[in-house]
């Protein structure tokens, strides 16, 4: 996997990956920062896991979304500390213990983003099934 992140003004980046897709991330507060975007990718990563694990079981889902809260240090550099994802889950007739099994799943053995900030980012995850 290739990038290139380049310098456009101020402190605003433009990034293209080698997929062609770009983003605009900026230092200013006028677009994602960095850290908005590795927040995103973490209930991205997250929730793709969960709905693809779940629909491998024929479960029928017709929402997942991933609301998440971070902590960072006050000092930089200024990493985060703590994240929380909670997953609303809807779909006919989830169970508990099949919504749990996929979020535990993603966290601790699937989600490439998660993983990487593991050891270093207290990770916690909850969800709530909406029929």
């Amino acid at each position: 996997m290739n990038a290139t992140v380049s310098w456009q003004q101020a402190l605003t980046f433009s990034g293209k990956t080698e997929s062609g897709f770009s983003q605009t991330l900026d230092g200013n507060g006028e677009t994602l920062s960095p850290m908005e975007t590795v927040l995103l990718a973490v209930g991205a990563c997250s929730s793709i896991d969960v709905v693809d694990i779940l629909k491998k079981r024929r479960l029928t889902i017709h929402d997942c979304q991933c609301e998440l809260e971070a902590e960072r240090a006050d000092e930089p550099p200024r990493v985060f500390t703590k994240i929380h994802a909670h997953y609303i889950v809807s779909g006919d007739n989830l169970k508990e213990k099949d919504v749990d099994r996929a979020v535990s799943l993603s966290a601790e053995k699937y989600c490439s983003v998660m993983l990487m900030l593991k050891g270093n980012v207290d990770i916690t995850t909850s969800f709530t099934i909406v029929d």
